[in-house]
């Protein structure tokens, strides 16, 4: 009998386009970073998150998602904090009609199912910060880029990417295919 393929952890990310977006998000991550410590990773919008697959079927479930979803818009409400380590401190997206539909869309690809509803969000810091230092980075995150929190920008490509969420060090994490979405 065949050994069973091995499973690893996915998750889909939005990526913010290259021109000009991704860019300012890695220079405001890195002074946050330089302030508060935390783990180096890539600016992305996680629109499923954490799944156990196959390679195999991870990647033909992110290319069918890929498939019948458009191109949308994100929008930043505001720099806000979080309870976990992952969401320490991140722009949370305004929860538009687009944004909520691409999610479900993937997660029905994925057949994705989590107890909380989806919350939209990029991740600015990760860590375990203590509530005033939290509020701290937040206040920097605004000081750095003075209009990140009325930030807009058009998602247009989506990765698929391995991250074991036991590695707080994000080192392991690697894109595995990436996907450009039709824009009509």
């Amino acid at each position: 009998m065949e050994p069973a393929a091995p499973k690893f952890v996915y998750s889909v990310w939005a990526l913010p386009p290259e021109d000009g977006v991704a860019p300012r998000l890695r220079e405001l991550m890195g002074g946050l970073r330089s302030a508060f410590g935390g783990p180096k990773f890539e600016p992305h919008v996680t629109v499923v998150g954490a799944i156990e697959l196959t390679e195999e079927d991870a990647l033909k479930l992110f290319r069918a998602a890929c498939d019948g979803l458009k191109a949308y818009t994100a929008t930043v409400d505001r720099v806000a904090t979080g309870t976990f380590y992952y969401q320490c401190v991140h722009l949370l997206l305004h929860p538009t009609p687009e944004v909520m539909e691409a999610s479900a869309h993937c997660w029905r690809h994925f057949g994705y199912r989590q107890s909380t509803p989806y919350m939209p969000h990029l991740s600015l810091l990760y860590g375990d910060l203590s509530e005033e230092e939290k509020k701290a980075a937040q206040e920097k995150a605004n000081s750095l880029d003075e209009t990140i929190g009325s930030l807009s920008f058009p998602i247009s490509r989506l990765a698929l990417y391995k991250t074991d969420t036991e590695d707080k060090t994000c080192l392991s994490w690697e894109k595995v295919a990436e996907c450009t979405l039709s824009s009509s």
